[in-house]
């Protein structure tokens, strides 16, 4: 038994994760009206928290797709689902919140709490209905 004969499809899943990963970050800073990395740059624990526990919410649900996968493309169009709902979820806070990012880049750690633990349970939900 070859025990790395499983490692291309390691890397080939382990390089669309990242790529993934990296399309989430940038539509994520792309829909927020808050500019999280200069805020971060700047000190913000509010803008850190939220994006720190959205990247988590997605990588809960990312890891699942990867885990059921039967292709790589499968693995990626999960991937892609789970972007959408976190996205989906921002914005349901935002409505719930509408000064949502004037209150994260004031550092309003209670706001970043509330999007944070969002994104969270979004992740969460999205990773059990995956069972595909």
């Amino acid at each position: 038994m070859n025990v790395i004969s499983g490692l291309p499809a390691f890397l080939a899943y382990f390089a669309a994760a990242i790529v993934l990963v990296a399309l989430y970050i940038l539509v994520y800073i792309t829909a927020t009206a808050h500019r999280e990395m200069a805020l971060i740059r700047a000190g913000n624990t509010a803008a850190a928290l939220s994006l720190g526990a959205s990247l988590i919410g997605y990588a809960l649900p990312l890891s699942v797709a990867i885990r059921n996968a039967q292709s790589i493309l499968d693995c990626i169009v999960w991937g892609l689902v789970a972007l959408v709902v976190q996205i989906l979820i921002y914005w349901l806070v935002r409505f719930i919140l509408p000064d949502l990012s004037r209150r994260i880049s004031q550092n309003e750690i209670a706001a970043a709490i509330l999007l944070g633990a969002a994104s969270l349970a979004g992740g969460i939900v999205n990773a059990a209905s995956m069972s595909y």
